[in-house]
C-alpha cells in the first residue's frame, strides 16, 4: 500500500525534451522513497547504479540485476570492440554479445562526436530499461525503474560538450600513450 502512496506522487518522467526541466530531483526521490519503503527497498535503491560492478552481485530486485547485466554487457562491448580496433588484448574475448548489443555499439563507436556517441548511447539505455518497465505500476519494481530512469536523464543532462571533448582527448591520448590518466573535472 505504501507503493502506492509514493508512486502516486511522483511525476512523470516520460516525454520530458531536454530543454524541459526535470520535474522532480535525485534528493527529493530519494526523500519520498525513505519515506515509504521498506528497509528492503531502501538497500536496493540505495545501490542503484548507472555503472555496475564487473563482477554481478545479487540483488533481491530482478529489474536492477537485469538492468545491471544489461549495462554491463554493454561497457563490456564497448571495451571489447574499442579493443579490438586499438589491437588490444581483450581481458573477456572469450564473451559473446547478443547481435541487437553489437549493431548498438558499433554503431557509437563509429559515431565521430563523443557527445553525439554518448547521446547515442543514452537512448539505447532508455529504449533498454523501458523493455524492463513492469507492467503493475504501483510496485517496488516500478520504483526502481523509475529511479534508473531519472539518473539516466539527469547524467545526459550533465554532459558539457567543450570539458567532454577535452576529457575524451586526455583519456583517449593516454590509452594510446600507454599512461594512466585521471579525467579532470
Amino acid at each position: 500500500m505504501a507503493e502506492y502512496y509514493l508512486i502516486s506522487q511522483l511525476p512523470s518522467l516520460d516525454g520530458i525534451n531536454e530543454n524541459s526541466p526535470l520535474p522532480i530531483t535525485s534528493d527529493r526521490f530519494e526523500e519520498l522513497c525513505h519515506r515509504f519503503l521498506s528497509k528492503k527497498a531502501q538497500n536496493v535503491l540505495d545501490k542503484l547504479t548507472l555503472a555496475p560492478p564487473r563482477d554481478s552481485e545479487t540483488v533481491s530486485s530482478s529489474l536492477v540485476e537485469k538492468w545491471n547485466e544489461g549495462e554491463r554487457n554493454l561497457r563490456l562491448a564497448l571495451a571489447k570492440l574499442r579493443a579490438d580496433k586499438m589491437d588490444k588484448i581483450f581481458a573477456d574475448a572469450d564473451k559473446s554479445f547478443s547481435p541487437v548489443l553489437l549493431q548498438a555499439v558499433r554503431t557509437a563507436v563509429e559515431i565521430e562526436s563523443p557527445m553525439e556517441a554518448e547521446k547515442f548511447l543514452n537512448k539505447y539505455r532508455l529504449d533498454f530499461l523501458e523493455t524492463l518497465r513492469p507492467t503493475d505500476s504501483f510496485s517496488e519494481e516500478f520504483v526502481f525503474y523509475y529511479g534508473i530512469k531519472l539518473k539516466l536523464i539527469e547524467r545526459i543532462r550533465k554532459f558539457d560538450s567543450e570539458s567532454g571533448e577535452t576529457a575524451y582527448r586526455n583519456i583517449y591520448n593516454s590509452i594510446i600513450n600507454g599512461e594512466k590518466s585521471e579525467v579532470i573535472k
